[in-house]
């Protein structure tokens, strides 16, 4: 690591915010609102984050629209338009930079650099961050914003380098329109970004294989135009919609039916009746059909084997039906939301090449290799998802207490107290960290609850001449005991996810998640309560 302290130029500020998406304009808007001096930095050209880089087609929300979005401007809330129940990616995207410009954001943003280093002096309670433009600052705080699905993951294929056609990452996607018309596509993974992108490329491309190595639960969106009826209804009262939203255990889903009753406690008519009518409905109701589906395995598999027969009775090739079914549990991944995927596969220039048993062995020149046969295509599209919740901070070399990097730190997996704060890394702030609720939730949710947590935080130690804030060790221990336990008490860690990191080759087997919305709220509202109870502060020195 270079000595980022000697630079020759060191601009100071009281923070620096690492991203600009969601979680880091609504970050600079707080700070500065508070009177804080900040500097963002942003890999990309432009805000959004997530919805910056991934125009993948078909690219889409899957909160509804009124739902996903801020909360902190009533004027913002009521004045903006959303036209369909899932907004997709160019209407998010427009949404974002509505928002950059309306509170005259940009001006503290330094677009298209990325922070490579971030070191803190203990000295001076003081961190020092480098980019990769050569622009050195210095700031009390750091905190990243760097996204929980942000570090796109391309596997090492063998052959990779030597393919002569396009090849393209679902979340690095080009901004100029990419046309495949008449061309042989492979799509290698069939994760969110595939199960929304592949009908759209199928209805383009001559040919499109699919490489599958594990089947995906999908529930239809049934996305439309939205309903104008319900928008006039929701803005008539929506701090009380959002309050509502804030006691939901996803942080949102009030509109959608709660049924508190065990699934196994109706009989299987009944049952079927009620999956029926929430598949009919489409989005995540189906999975609030009855309040067991993620605790008990027995009436887990009563929903799963109805998706199942839905996407038997939707495809043709009774074998290729088998293929798409999932054997695992539903909704112990994130469940997708389609439109049209399943029917996809009756094209009849849609192929389903199964990587389980058989894994890709390599890429030539002018194809994948799977089971010794090649399957010629003109381009590829890896949906192969990312590094998530830890890849984008791990990216970054940062070093805390005793210039320990934090990559050491976190070597058995991440270790946080309340997914906020990192023990042996004081005045250091995550956004929807591992051990927060994050992306089993409705993010905007989580990263407003986050951002007004740390403002507030910053401005009472401003107030009380605080100069550092840090996680113990003793209650980071306890709070991810605390989280391997709730988890431990649902069907979620039975699942190969990336919540557990297992799409990542070598990294650590850890949920990183926690598992519940409000009492995660009230914990995070405890601490600060009573004097940031688990953090260790550290007075100014006097002058």
């Amino acid at each position: 690591m270079s000595n980022v302290r000697n630079a020759d130029a060191v601009r100071r500020f009281d923070a620096v915010v690492v991203g600009a998406g969601f979680a880091g304009l609504y970050m600079l808007h707080r700070l500065r609102e508070a009177g804080f001096r900040v500097r963002v930095f942003e890999a990309g050209a432009g805000v959004g984050g997530t919805w910056y880089w991934n125009r993948y087609p078909g690219a889409r929300c899957d909160v509804e629209s009124m739902e996903y979005s801020y909360s902190f401007c009533e004027e913002l809330q009521q004045q903006w338009e959303w036209t369909e129940r899932y907004a997709g990616q160019p209407e998010i995207l427009r949404y974002a930079n509505h928002v950059a410009d309306r509170f005259d954001l940009r001006r503290d943003i330094a677009f298209d650099t990325r922070v490579t280093e971030a070191a803190f002096d203990e000295a001076t309670n003081v961190w020092h961050v480098a980019t990769d433009t050569g622009e050195r600052v210095a700031a009390a705080f750091c905190i990243m914003a760097t996204g929980c699905l942000s570090s796109a993951n391309l596997p090492n294929f063998d052959g990779l380098d030597s393919f002569s056609g396009e090849t393209y990452h679902t979340g690095r996607w080009p901004h100029a329109n990419v046309d495949f018309s008449g061309k042989r596509v492979g799509i290698v993974g069939t994760g969110s970004s595939a199960i929304q992108a592949i009908p759209i490329i199928a209805r383009q491309a001559a040919h499109l294989t699919v490489f599958q190595r594990t089947p995906n639960y999908s529930i239809p969106a049934r996305n439309t135009s939205i309903d104008a009826e319900l928008v006039r209804e929701i803005k008539a009262e929506y701090p009380a919609f959002r309050a509502r939203n804030y006691k939901m255990p996803a942080g949102f889903g009030t509109r959608i039916p709660q049924n508190d009753a065990p699934a196994l406690a109706d009989d299987p008519p009944s049952r079927d009746a009620n999956y029926d009518e929430r598949w009919q409905r489409g989005g995540f109701g189906f999975l609030s059909a009855y309040n067991d589906l993620l605790t008990n395995r027995d009436a887990n598999q009563t929903a799963a084997e109805f998706v199942r027969q839905r996407i038997r009775e939707t495809l043709k090739d009774p074998d290729v039906a088998e293929l798409l079914c999932p054997d695992n549990v539903i909704g112990c991944k994130r469940p997708c939301l389609d439109t049209g995927y399943f029917e996809t596969y009756n094209r009849p220039n849609v192929s389903l090449v199964d990587v389980r048993s058989q894994p890709i062995e390599r890429i030539t020149s002018s194809g994948i290799v799977v089971g010794g046969k090649e399957h010629a295509v003109d381009c590829i599209v890896f949906a192969t998802g990312f590094d998530a919740m830890t890849g984008a901070v791990l990216n970054i070399d940062i070093r805390g207490r005793g210039a320990v990097p934090l990559k050491e730190k976190w070597g058995a997996g991440p270790r946080t107290y309340l997914g906020l704060g990192t023990a042996g890394f004081p005045n250091l702030f995550l956004i929807s960290g591992p051990g927060s609720p994050s992306v089993l939730t409705n993010m905007l949710c989580s990263i407003e609850q986050h951002v007004n947590w740390i403002s507030d935080c910053l401005t009472h130690l401003r107030q009380h001449r605080l100069a550092a804030i840090e996680a113990t060790p003793a209650a980071q221990d306890a709070w991810v005991e605390h989280v391997n336990a709730v988890a431990d008490t649902t069907l979620y860690p039975t699942c190969n996810s990336w919540y557990l990191g297992k799409n990542i080759p070598g990294k650590p087997q850890v949920f990183m998640p926690l598992i519940g919305f409000p009492p995660y709220v009230e914990k995070c509202d405890a601490v600060a309560a009573n004097g940031y109870e688990g953090f260790e502060l550290t007075k100014a020195a006097q002058r």
